[in-house]
């Protein structure tokens, strides 16, 4: 089995991807360090609990969406717009930033507008 500590950013992002599709909050924790921080505008949220409910949050908001992502990556830095779609809700200004380390996530900061979807 290869060692984690040795994926690149890109690797990282692919697999958290994968996991976000799932929805299952164990497995998407498990791509960050356990001292993570998870930033949003309501406060920082610390470790992997955090994560769990930072990202629960934002899967809540937006369940079975269509995401667009543009990630820009530089070094152990990646910048990411997105936008999604879901049933009743989309957000069209979505804003990420994370930050790597040794394999997995150590930071990522969390922006968005929640809006009812016009049809």
């Amino acid at each position: 089995m290869t060692d984690p500590r040795t994926r690149t950013p890109r690797e990282v992002f692919a697999d958290h991807g994968t996991r976000l599709g799932t929805g299952d909050l164990d497995l998407i924790s498990r791509n960050y360090t356990a001292d993570a921080v998870f930033v949003t505008p309501d406060g920082v949220l610390t470790g992997r609990e955090g994560v769990r409910e930072g990202i629960g949050r934002l899967l809540s908001d937006l369940p079975d969406a269509d995401w667009r992502l543009v990630p820009q990556f530089a070094g152990d830095v990646l910048f990411l717009e997105w936008t999604a779609t879901g049933s009743a809700h989309e957000v069209l200004d979505g804003v990420d930033t994370f930050v790597f380390r040794d394999g997995l996530i150590s930071a990522q900061t969390v922006r968005y507008t929640l809006t009812e979807r016009t049809k």
